[in-house]
């Protein structure tokens, strides 16, 4: 998809989206189509409900030849735009415009908003709804659908503050993070034969390049010397090789100490010796979400030329079965000598998480925040609308709440206390990888994690095993099924916090 910033003007032959609103007043639902002179010609359409106003709602008038357009698309933004709703908007624009084969549209922006205040936040969401919305993963078929015949189409966005800076900042700040998000996305797409730690490293140092990010990437010899026995032991079952990633931002002083991004990047899981049943099982290639989301936001940072520095890091292993495997009972110890017993297999991302969190912690960053696909049980608890996020630090608190809030994302905060230490405690270690009681899984594996950071460093982890894929029937501009990318934005505002 291609987009456009651009003054009022007309595009002869092209399609215009325009919006309409709908409020009650007195017990009456009030519809308003917000561009003056289609108000009048479609007055009939909003009598008769043809044009609604509720959101979302889309109306296609074909062949109307409005002054010079060929047809004219009225989408329903509610009582109310807000810039989440932009972003399903977008959406539903892309997918009228897919579905009528039309190829060029221009977007009568201020029928939303000629407000300054608005405008940046607006145009933006509708920039990253309309880019999410655009990706598919098709590259693996041979034949390639062209049901639509729609090659590519391209938005114009038109508004009276296109040459406002900050409006122009806000547009390509919304192209940077949709095309960051996609690129996350097809990384966790990928099949587990196709995206495998080696070529998870290699696809990471590809996008680094011209960003001015270091990329460094660790083999299994490297990992070894540096003491990862979290990773080492979880690599024993597979004969693909561990890779430990990271991508390093200095976008700041090289004074002023790093924000940590990690990400768990299990290309493919089945549990090990204690191996997950086969039913659906292929979705485990997913289990990298989190590795590759961090690379897209740390990514997505350095394209922004944010005045900070960060960095993403990657722990990247397969957990598979030979006769080489952990086996239930396994003791290993992680980069800062702490032991902990392998008592599942399959709680295996703590386990790499851990040396990639000792490692976090020796570069004494401002904070850590992790991003893994950890656990079932946060499923159970919020299901794919809330990532869950866990830690005892009021300010990282905020910093997140606020950081969720302007990027549309929906965040939980979930509970972590001593009781989940002592539930992670071992027998014949210092640890456990999985909890001596019933319930609160995610809880106790936050636990675990923390043991890994150093005292002292503002921390936070957040489970995204539910909203990392197949949250389309939610979210309309991510896919049906397929990764999403979660997190992303919320961690490019998150490191907005400490530029």
């Amino acid at each position: 998809m291609k987009l456009n910033l651009m003054k009022p003007g007309s595009a002869q032959g092209a399609t215009l989206v325009a919006f309409a609103s709908s409020t009650k007043k007195e017990k009456t639902e009030v519809v308003k189509i917000h561009h003056a002179t289609l108000a009048k010609k479609l007055s009939e359409s909003v009598e008769d409900k043809t044009i609604t106003g509720k959101a979302q709602s889309v109306t296609l008038f074909r062949d109307i030849s409005f002054e010079g357009y060929r047809h004219v698309i009225v989408i329903g933004i509610g009582a109310k735009a807000e810039a989440e709703s932009l972003r399903k908007i977008a959406a539903e624009v892309k997918k009228c415009l897919t579905a009528a084969k039309i190829n060029e549209a221009v977007i009568d922006f201020d029928g939303l908003t000629s407000s300054k205040k608005d405008a940046p936040d607006f145009v933006q969401a509708f920039v990253e709804g309309a880019l999410l919305a655009s990706y598919e993963f098709t590259e693996l078929k041979s034949k390639k659908s062209d049901k639509n015949d729609v090659k590519e189409i391209t938005l114009h966005l038109c508004s009276k503050l296109a040459a406002d800076a900050a409006v122009k900042k806000a547009f390509t700040e919304g192209q940077i993070l949709g095309e960051c998000v996609n690129f996350s996305r097809r990384l966790g797409d990928l099949p587990g034969n196709m995206m495998t730690p080696t070529i998870l490293a290699q696809e990471a140092v590809a996008a680094a390049k011209g960003t001015g990010i270091k990329a460094t990437v660790w083999d299994k010899a490297r990992i070894k010397k540096e003491k990862m026995g979290g990773l080492l032991g979880v690599s024993q079952g597979s004969d693909q090789e561990p890779r430990f990633i990271v991508l390093e931002y200095k976008g700041a002083a090289a004074s002023k100490k790093p924000v940590c991004f990690v990400g768990k990047g299990l290309t493919f899981d089945c549990g090990g010796i204690s191996i997950k049943p086969s039913a659906a099982m292929e979705e485990m290639k997913y289990d990298m979400c989190g590795g590759a989301n961090v690379i897209g936001a740390v990514i997505a940072m350095a394209k922004l030329k944010l005045k900070i520095n960060v960095m993403a890091i990657v722990p990247s292993t397969e957990n598979l079965v030979n006769g080489s495997a952990t086996k239930p009972g396994d003791v290993h110890y992680a980069r800062n000598g702490k032991s902990f017993e392998v008592n599942n297999t399959d709680a295996e991302g703590r386990l790499i998480l851990a040396d990639a969190l000792c490692y976090a912690s020796e570069q004494k960053p401002q904070a850590i925040f992790d991003a893994a696909t950890l656990t079932g049980a946060i499923i159970m608890a919020l299901g794919n609308t809330h990532t869950g996020y866990f830690t005892r630090d009021k300010s990282l608190k905020t910093k997140i709440e606020s950081a969720a809030e302007s990027s549309g994302e929906l965040v939980w905060n979930m509970p972590l206390t001593d009781y989940h230490v002592n539930d992670i405690k071992g027998t014949f270690a210092d640890f456990s990888n999985i909890s001596s009681g019933k319930g609160a899984g995610s809880a106790t594996a936050a636990a675990f994690l923390e043991q890994f950071v150093e005292e002292g460093i503002p921390w936070a982890h957040f489970d995204i095993a539910g909203t990392a894929w197949a949250v389309g029937n939610r979210l309309n501009y991510c896919p049906a099924k397929g990764a999403s990318g979660a997190m992303i934005r919320t961690f490019v505002e998150l490191a907005k916090q400490y530029v």
